[in-house]
């Protein structure tokens, strides 16, 4: 999901556990599709779609009311609007776009949808602490000045409404500005790129012990991948002897990690 609208329309459905009806479906090249997700979920058989809509649903309600942190990245300020239906659509589902109407989020109206995200997630869970982003990745089908017109408009709106801020396009534009952090798309950051924009991300939000816990995890998660030559050697047993160390130090913190 790109658009403020889009994030704020399925948010406000997850918090209200406003389920999705067979009204909220369009039948299109064999499959049916609802506006308001992506085109993962289409499906030849409605009461399939519905039955899966509204499960993911549920459990994205109950993982907010437990999460403490949710990162909110705008993509676009450019928004689509279903004529027949009269609303603001997530995904086109590869629809004639005779059916849509290409609309410009102004600043003020990004900046009223990032209070309502705000608003509605801490309905659900008061101690949620909501960042917004805006993504580095060019809308290069929109135009270049209109991609940048949007981001514009995307970035000033956050700044309006007050929002917690997380600069990932400003590190991308300005500390990164050289092509080679691009992918062969140029649109999109390279492996590089986006664990440069992690590390300070992670400088930012995240405490020294957390980092530390974390590299911990990745270490593991390395080593339980790591496929031996001689798993019968004493190299390997000592390898392994170690991994449960690192194991049992997790475990061992309060509250624990569990794998």
């Amino acid at each position: 999901m790109f658009s403020p609208t889009a994030i704020f329309t399925l948010i406000e459905r997850v918090v209200d556990l406003r389920l999705f009806t067979k009204s909220d479906l369009v039948f299109h090249n064999e499959l049916w599709h609802c506006l308001e997700v992506h085109s993962q979920f289409s499906n030849p058989n409605s009461e399939q779609l519905l039955a899966v809509l509204n499960e993911e649903l549920k459990k994205v309600n109950e993982f907010l009311k437990n999460t403490s942190h949710v990162f909110i990245t705008f993509g676009t300020a450019w928004v689509y609007k279903h004529i027949d239906k009269n609303i603001r659509v997530a995904n086109c589902h590869k629809i004639p776009q005779k059916e849509f109407q290409k609309q410009l989020l102004s600043v003020e109206e990004v900046a009223h949808f990032s209070m309502l995200i705000n608003q509605k997630l801490k309905a659900l869970n008061s101690n949620i602490s909501v960042v917004f982003t805006v993504s580095p990745v060019r809308h290069i089908k929109d135009g270049f000045v209109e991609n940048n017109r949007s981001k514009a408009h995307l970035i000033a709106g956050i700044q309006q409404a007050n929002s917690s801020y997380f600069p990932s396009y400003e590190i991308m534009m300005d500390e990164l500005r050289d092509y080679r952090f691009y992918s062969s798309d140029m649109l999109h950051p390279t492996a590089v790129a986006v664990d440069y924009i992690w590390q300070k991300l992670s400088e930012s939000f995240i405490d020294e012990a957390t980092q530390k816990n974390m590299q911990l995890v990745v270490e593991i998660q390395n080593g339980l991948a790591h496929k031996p030559f001689h798993p019968e050697g004493d190299a390997y047993q000592r390898f392994l002897e170690k991994l449960e160390q690192k194991i049992a130090t997790l475990a061992n913190q309060n509250p624990p990690i569990i794998f």
